[in-house]
């Protein structure tokens, strides 16, 4: 008979930051950390989606792609997906850094798509950024 599994280990008294976390890795996150006891943020493209993803969670990794062929990308869809997927998360981290030095506990984890290691049909832009951000 399997007896029930137990926590190991608890993020009571801890506090998380997720961006994108009402959709997809996000999400799963969101619940995963707050199921552990930490004390979640999380935002997201539209207050809407928060608004229903709260009242699923009762508790307080964005990305995005153009999905076109590789030649008919734009300056503007690259510009967008880099600023989005890439830049955001390393301005946050400039952001958070004085925060989590004070905590003396902080840490930074940034997810990637499995895209940053295979090529994926058209999203060739998705699969160039993530690629970077993974090697980091």
């Amino acid at each position: 008979m399997a007896r029930p599994q137990q926590n190991k280990w608890s993020l009571h008294g801890m506090t998380a930051l997720v961006t994108g976390g009402t959709r997809g890795i996000g999400h799963a996150v969101v619940e995963e950390l707050a199921g552990l006891g930490a004390s979640v943020y999380t935002c997201t493209f539209t207050e809407a989606e928060l608004q229903e993803c709260l009242e699923k969670w009762k508790v307080n990794n964005a990305g995005t792609n153009v999905w076109k062929a590789t030649t008919e990308h734009t300056a503007e869809d690259f510009a967008f997906i880099v600023s989005t997927n890439l830049e955001s998360a390393y301005h946050l981290s400039q952001l958070a850094h004085p925060l989590l030095k004070a905590s003396g506990a902080g840490n930074i984890v940034s997810l990637s798509s499995v895209a940053g290691v295979t090529s994926v049909n058209r999203i060739t832009l998705w699969d160039h950024q993530r690629s970077h951000k993974s090697a980091g």
